[in-house]
């Protein structure tokens, strides 16, 4: 009976946007919504209420925009040229609207008719559309930094996430116009509208001021709100176990993966392109299988920052491996049980960890894992030459984390010598 309610669901929602999106959600009615879905009108009701119920399930349902967010994140480990990336989503995102345009149509047009709820649903799938905009250009451009020389890297005066804002604002507005008008003659055709926004977007990719946090194999990182070039920002052990913990709650999946970010110093598209088989362990040790960039054996921590997580067999990667009921060989999956990409990674970081803040001000960033375990690795002794092995770094791009842990060991011995003096202090009086 579940499973039956759920396809006739399933079908009302879909007959809803079909019709929807060829003539309007004015003009349609519940009796052609049951009538294509095949149940009869009262069913119609007792699932959703009312038509302004059913279109809030579709705004919240509907796969269009799921789908093309999916898509850039499978595509965005694959593309290094940032006009071709740029290009790319605004091609995606106006095909994904030119689907429905009459639901889009009537979106614009009639929602100050609908509920506080569809519009707060309308917000929430522009959220959502938003989230995957800027992990996706996030990650081509630190991709396209990582491969430019010092002296080209781009800078960027505004974040990913401003950046995502004001394209999606615009490819919406473009839609708008392509679909409400006729003979507007602001540009003359949806190839030359989409070269000038790459134009523009470009132009603010390659301004002066500010840095884009590279993501690749240990690129010196450099978020927006922080100080110069190069870095570091290492977090604090109650912030790591924090984080860890925050993720345990969030499922075996996210606790996994974050402890592999602190556990193992991976990269984001280094996990992304992790398979089962790269997990291997037994009772001496837990060793991860790297193969982006130089191909490369990582140890998987059991202690991380004074905290001990299980074993080498038994620990949050092999428990959420052992979990698993499917066949996919990647090691982490999305939703749709296919491989998941490097943008859908981060986006976890950022669900994870949305309700913590970093001594910067602002929730940690995702890179933030990797600087912590490289310090973390020559705080306990490691030497420059093995961690460049380890993390396939030149020993030079390592000096920034040496001088880190060095700063670290002052301070601890600075702290160990007040306590000294301290318990003589207590002793003699």
């Amino acid at each position: 009976m579940a499973a039956q309610r759920k396809s006739t669901r399933q079908r009302l929602v879909q007959a809803a946007l079909q019709l929807f999106a060829a003539q309007g959600v004015t003009e349609t009615t519940t009796k052609q919504i049951a009538e294509l879905a095949d149940v009869n009108e009262v069913t119609l009701f007792r699932h959703f209420g009312s038509k302004h119920g059913l279109l809030l399930a579709v705004i919240e349902e509907a796969e269009v925009f799921t789908q093309l967010g999916e898509a850039l994140g499978q595509r965005a480990d694959d593309l290094h040229s940032l006009p071709q990336a740029l290009q790319v989503y605004a091609e995606g995102h106006l095909q994904a609207i030119e689907q429905i345009p009459e639901f889009v149509r009537s979106l614009v047009g009639e929602a100050g008719h609908y509920p506080t709820e569809n519009r707060q649903a309308i917000g929430r799938g522009l959220s959502q559309i938003h989230r995957y905009t800027a992990q996706y250009l996030a990650t081509v451009l630190s991709h396209n930094q990582m491969n430019a020389s010092e002296d080209t890297a781009l800078l960027m005066p505004l974040s990913a996430a401003t950046l995502a804002s004001l394209m999606n604002a615009l490819l919406l507005g473009y839609a708008v116009i392509e679909f409400t008008t006729e003979f507007h003659e602001l540009w003359p055709d949806r190839e030359a509208f989409i070269a000038d926004l790459v134009s523009l977007f470009l132009g603010a990719a390659t301004g002066r001021a500010g840095a884009i946090a590279p993501t690749g194999r240990l690129a010196q990182f450099v978020p927006s709100q922080t100080g110069s070039r190069g870095e570091i920002l290492d977090l604090p052990a109650p912030l790591v176990r924090e984080i860890l913990q925050t993720a345990r709650k969030s499922g075996s999946q996210d606790y996994a993966l974050a402890y592999v970010l602190f556990g193992a110093g991976l990269s984001p598209a280094e996990m992304a392109r992790m398979q089962r088989s790269h997990s291997i362990s037994d009772d001496q040790q837990h060793l991860l299988h790297v193969v982006q960039g130089a191909t490369r054996q990582v140890p998987l921590n059991q202690w991380i920052m004074g905290h001990r997580y299980g074993s080498y067999t038994k620990n949050p990667l092999t428990q959420w491996l052992r979990s698993r009921k499917d066949d996919q060989p990647a090691l982490f999956i999305n939703e749709a049980g296919r491989s998941m990409s490097e943008v859908e990674i981060r986006l976890r970081w950022q669900t994870i960890t949305a309700e913590i803040i970093a001594p910067s001000g602002h929730p940690p960033l995702i890179e933030q894992a990797q600087q912590t375990w490289c310090v973390e690795m020559l705080m306990r002794g490691i030497s420059l030459e093995s961690l460049s092995i380890l993390t396939g770094s030149a020993p030079e791009q390592l000096q920034p984390y040496v001088r880190r842990a060095q700063e670290k060991a002052a301070l601890e011995q600075a702290i160990r010598l007040d306590q000294r003096s301290s318990i003589k202090s207590d002793a003699s009086s």
